[in-house]
């Protein structure tokens, strides 16, 4: 089953107390491009989340919102810098022992004193805190890759209905060929009477003539190849890798050989099933645009 490039996924978790948010984003591209949005402080996670990426999407260009919430962590303390309060507290008791002061002290005077009560955040343990990121990274690829499978589900049906008319169109052009080459020789006969008013025909320089136009006009190597080229299509909307690189370039060789059986082609009717074959295959071409 083929997948979409387009897509998105989102999970949350948690590592301790801080929640974790993820959030993925895809579109159209030619390779793949992965870019992060995430606190500075995490950038060193980057390169541990990219190869998580990279197992899970070969194309495309994604975008990973990540988001960590502290609020609710408790990793604040504080603490008392004990040697600084005891030296605030021993200045004052030697101020009011010089100046006759009341010795009335208290813990609530102390704590105002700068950097005597000091705010701390605890470190949080990266290498964890980066395992549990890319844990919920691969929870919102899940979700990310089962809509991606659900668009290519569609594409694949899409795609399937235009092999099918393709090989309809295909088959009306092998039934034209033959009735094109009879209906040059009658004309060609028709002619030749015209000219040589009543006088006998060389019947053999008429079958030469016909037999250099079916040569000029002969389709047969590319009918084959085109049904060759269908038959590999289906096998890849069967597959399950990643095939929108060699999607391309089939279509490439689907365009080839219907441009050459158009330009081979010496009948009217001819042309215009070439039109809609080609129509076909650029409908094709236009969703493989969308295939990872």
């Amino acid at each position: 089953m083929i997948k979409s490039m387009t897509g998105y996924g989102r999970a949350s978790g948690f590592s301790g107390k801080l929640e974790i948010s993820v959030e993925i984003k895809s579109v159209n591209n030619r390779y793949l491009d992965c870019s992060f949005k995430m606190p500075r402080v995490y950038s060193s996670f980057e390169e541990t989340m990219k190869s998580t990426v990279h197992r899970y999407i070969s194309r495309g260009k994604v975008d990973v919102f990540v988001t960590i919430d502290s609020s609710n962590a408790g990793d604040i303390e504080i603490r008392v810098n004990a040697p600084l309060a005891e030296a605030y507290l021993a200045a004052l008791r030697d101020m009011s022992a010089r100046h006759g002061l009341a010795d009335n002290i208290g813990v609530m005077d102390l704590a105002r004193f700068p950097d005597v009560l000091q705010v701390e955040k605890k470190e949080a343990d990266l290498d964890e805190l980066c395992a549990d990121v890319c844990s919920v990274l691969e929870a919102a690829l899940g979700d990310f890759n089962d809509m991606r499978k659900r668009e290519g589900d569609k594409l694949g049906r899409d795609i399937t209905e235009r092999l099918d008319e393709i090989e309809r169109l295909t088959a009306l052009v092998e039934g034209i060929t033959p009735r094109t080459t009879a209906e040059y020789r009658n004309k060609l006969e028709t002619r030749m009477r015209e000219i040589l008013q009543g006088a006998e025909l060389d019947e053999s320089r008429i079958l030469t003539e016909a037999a250099l136009f079916a040569d000029r006009t002969a389709i047969n190597e590319e009918l084959v190849r085109l049904r060759s080229h269908m038959s590999q299509l289906r096998e890849m909307l069967r597959g399950g890798e990643p095939v929108g690189r060699k999607m391309d370039f089939l279509v490439q060789e689907f365009n080839r050989e219907a441009n050459t059986i158009g330009s081979k082609g010496n009948d009217a009717e001819m042309a215009k099933v070439v039109v809609d074959l080609k129509a076909e295959i650029e409908k094709i071409r236009e969703q493989a645009q969308n295939v990872e």
